[in-house]
C-alpha cells in the first residue's frame, strides 16, 4: 500500500511513515524494516534504536501539530492475530479530548469507529514538513 507523503525516514533497522488510518493528520509510524510480531524478538541492534526514535518521532510529531499530548503505543495485531508490531506516535489535543469526553486507548478507538481518514494530500504536506523536521530534532 501507498503511503501519502512517502516515507519520512529510516535508519539500519527502522522506518517512519505517517500513518494511513483514522488517527488523525500528524499521526507517524515507527516500525521495524524486519518482520517482527513481539517487541521481546527484537535483536540488540533493534532496541538500541528504538528508544531514541521514538523520542525523535515524538518530537517531530510534536512540532507538526498543535498537540498537548503525543500519544506512543504499540499495535500489532490485525484482527486476532499478532502481526508486524509499529508503534503509532499520535499527537493529540486537549480539545479532541475535551469535546469527545475520552483520552488514551478509548480516544483511538472511537476515531477508528468514526473512521474519518485524513486527506491524502493534507498527509502528504505533513509528511514534507515532517521530513523537513527530521534533521533539525535531536
Amino acid at each position: 500500500m501507498a503511503v501519502p507523503g512517502g516515507r519520512i525516514a529510516d535508519t539500519t533497522h527502522w522506518v517512519v511513515e505517517h500513518c494511513v488510518g483514522p488517527l488523525g493528520v500528524g499521526t507517524l509510524i515507527l516500525k521495524p524494516r524486519r518482520h517482527v510480531v513481539a517487541v521481546a524478538a527484537l535483536n540488540d541492534t533493534e532496541v538500541q534504536e528504538l528508544g531514541p526514535l521514538l523520542r525523535k518521532c515524538s518530537a517531530v510529531a510534536a512540532e507538526i501539530s498543535d498537540a498537548d499530548q503525543v500519544y506512543n503505543t504499540l499495535w500489532s495485531h490485525a484482527d486476532t492475530q499478532p502481526g508486524h508490531i509499529h508503534y503509532v506516535i499520535q499527537p493529540v489535543t486537549a480539545q479532541q479530548c475535551l469535546s469527545t469526553g475520552l483520552f488514551g486507548p478509548a480516544l483511538q478507538m472511537a476515531m477508528f469507529d468514526a473512521g474519518a481518514v485524513p486527506d491524502p494530500r493534507q498527509v502528504a504536506m505533513v509528511a514534507d514538513r515532517a521530513r523537513t523536521l527530521w534533521n533539525a530534532v535531536r
